[in-house]
């Protein structure tokens, strides 16, 4: 498992992915950074670290372990979330965390967990359904307004589809938003970017 010391040591903003093993995490950083950084195993909990991808020298997203169905011992489990808890928490870096929910299923009790983990630790979260493509329009209009009810949302999650492109532009503006705000707020506190991109 990666500790702080295995993290990138320059200033670039940070946005992790979480969700359950099998929600198509690996999938969706491929299909959002159009290269195929991301490992996609046929057998779900086969990611066993952070992952850091550095995306056009400008920032990094994190790809954190699938949880739920990872086939390890109760040791190494519970030093992963020693270890994702550490980084979601302390991290100076994390501009946010997108949470991944199969729109199918909905929000289970760990990703219910992980939520309340960064509503406590006052992180910006992205909350997106994957698999739109799996279910009809009231299906998914009713699963949005459950989850965004559930986790207390602003507003209802974006549902994307790696298979038919939907919501792709959508999760980008996202994404540019937070590493927006990541960007002024390090500017802010004095810690600004200019070193890394010498």
């Amino acid at each position: 498992m990666p500790k702080g010391a295995d993290a990138p040591r320059d200033q670039l903003p940070q946005v992790a992915v979480a969700g359950r093993s099998n929600v198509g995490k690996s999938s969706l950083i491929n299909w959002i950074l159009r290269q195929p950084l991301a490992r996609v195993a046929k057998e779900p909990g086969r990611t066993r670290g952070l992952g850091f991808f550095l995306v056009n020298r400008r920032f990094y997203v994190v790809d954190l372990p699938g949880y739920g169905f990872a086939r390890v011992s109760q040791q190494l489990r519970a030093e992963w979330g020693r270890e994702i808890h550490r980084f979601l928490v302390d991290s100076d870096r994390l501009a946010g965390v997108v949470c991944l929910l199969d729109i199918r299923i909905g929000p289970t009790p760990l990703d219910q967990e992980l939520q309340r983990m960064l509503v406590d630790a006052g992180r910006e979260r992205l909350v997106v359904l994957t698999k739109a493509d799996k279910v009809g329009r009231s299906a998914r209009a009713a699963m949005q307004r459950t989850v965004q009810n559930d986790l207390g949302l602003p507003k209802p999650p974006l549902a994307v589809s790696v298979k038919s492109g939907e919501g792709r532009k959508e999760l980008l503006a996202e994404l540019s938003r937070l590493l927006a705000m990541q960007t002024e707020k390090q500017r802010s506190d004095g810690d600004g970017t200019e070193e890394a991109d010498q």
